[in-house]
């Protein structure tokens, strides 16, 4: 029997890319593969035939020679030879392989599996804001998964070693085939190690590792805050089965400052004053992180004023100038007063008379309510 236009085959032009003949072939192998189509000879047929299409057509030269002189040239260029067998072309032997292809590769054993990476740890670590301004080292103790110095790590018994796993022969997965999928899983039977332990380490009892308390010392740089965190390569959970260790991850948290709060790399406080004090000026000693400093107090000083200290805040984690204090005015009213006091206060208000040169701000708003009320009852 004669046979068929290799691109009417795959069902491509003549001039169709490798993509669109692997594609092409793919939807083919997936239709007629004699795993999905189990005693029907003529399906059986068409995967050969689409099989040996892609063969040559995936080939360059055998494809040059099969353009030029049709079939006769492919079998020249072939030794006389035609398309192989189901297992013996272009790495499609099955469909598990077909769907490993499709999918990406996903299916195959990459070797013994059977080494594991230890597991990330997270420490939450509270601090003062002084120690996250200057920075400080500060010892944590933390429990941990450790290799176990009695097996070494390999989870046997003295004088014994782990076996390898006969079911899936040290590979740590096994082809399990249902109809016309053939997938790869975890070995059931070792869990994916690939070895077998016979007689298991007492002290850890097979498991290779065993639970500790270790103690580090943390460096804590200049600047951090609420929310950063601090990467300890290697000093996670020991690996399983011979794999590295995680990290451990510090996450700062800082306490809140009776006087300072903190936003970004600047310090924020307020500084109560007397009525006396605002009204005639003064000198007042105001606190930052690294000592007092005076303030000038100038003469009517209102609340709300802020007074400014370059340099006085937070020194940025990775470098540059420092943020900056400041400090807000909060004119204080006086309480508790005694009758004396009171009858001063009377006094001083009469001396001022109704002149609203002492009071602009209070005025100013006296006459905007005025005005607001006018405007309504009109």
């Amino acid at each position: 029997m004669s046979k068929r236009d290799y691109y009417q085959v795959l069902d491509v032009q003549k001039n169709a890319s490798e993509d669109e003949l692997k594609k092409a072939y793919r939807r083919l192998a997936m239709k007629y593969h004699p795993d999905r189509n189990p005693g029907d000879k003529q399906a059986e047929d068409r995967f050969k035939e689409a099989k040996e299409a892609y063969e040559v057509l995936s080939e360059p030269q055998k494809r040059a020679a099969y353009d030029q002189f049709g079939h006769a040239g492919v079998e020249a260029a072939m030794g006389g030879g035609g398309g192989g067998g189901f297992g013996g072309f272009g790495g499609f032997g099955d469909i598990g392989d077909i769907f490993e292809s499709v999918f990406g590769g996903g299916f195959r054993s990459g070797g013994n599996r059977g080494a594991f990476r230890g597991s990330d740890l997270r420490y939450d670590l509270t601090l003062s804001l002084e120690e996250v301004v200057a920075g400080t080292e500060v010892k944590i103790r933390l429990p941990t998964q450790v290799v176990c110095s009695t097996c070494d790590g390999s989870g046997a018994k003295a004088g014994t070693s782990p076996t390898t796993c006969r079911r899936c022969g040290g590979h740590g997965q096994v082809r399990i085939t249902q109809g016309f999928f053939s997938v790869q899983q975890t070995c059931p039977t070792c869990r994916g190690t690939g070895k077998i332990i016979p007689e298991p380490c007492r002290a850890c009892h097979g498991n290779g590792r065993v639970q500790e308390h270790k103690t580090l010392s943390v460096k804590i740089p200049p600047g951090v805050d609420s929310g950063d965190r601090i990467r300890l390569s290697g000093e996670g959970e020991a690996g399983n089965n011979g794999g590295p260790p995680g990290d451990l991850y510090v996450q700062i948290n800082v306490r809140p400052h009776p006087i300072f709060t903190r936003e970004d790399n600047n310090l924020f406080c307020e500084v109560p004053i007397s009525i006396i004090n605002a009204a005639l000026g003064g000198e007042l000693e105001a606190p930052t992180l690294d000592g007092r400093i005076v303030l000038k107090i100038p003469t009517e000083t209102q609340t709300g004023k802020v007074f400014r200290i370059r340099g006085k805040g937070v020194k940025p984690v990775r470098g540059g100038l420092a943020g900056d204090l400041h400090c807000r005015i909060v004119v204080e009213t006086p309480v508790n007063l005694t009758p004396r006091q009171k009858e001063l206060l009377r006094e001083f208000e009469k001396s001022m008379g109704k002149s609203k040169r002492h009071s602009p701000k209070q005025s100013s708003w006296l006459d905007g309510v005025k005005k607001f009320f006018e405007d309504i009852s009109k």
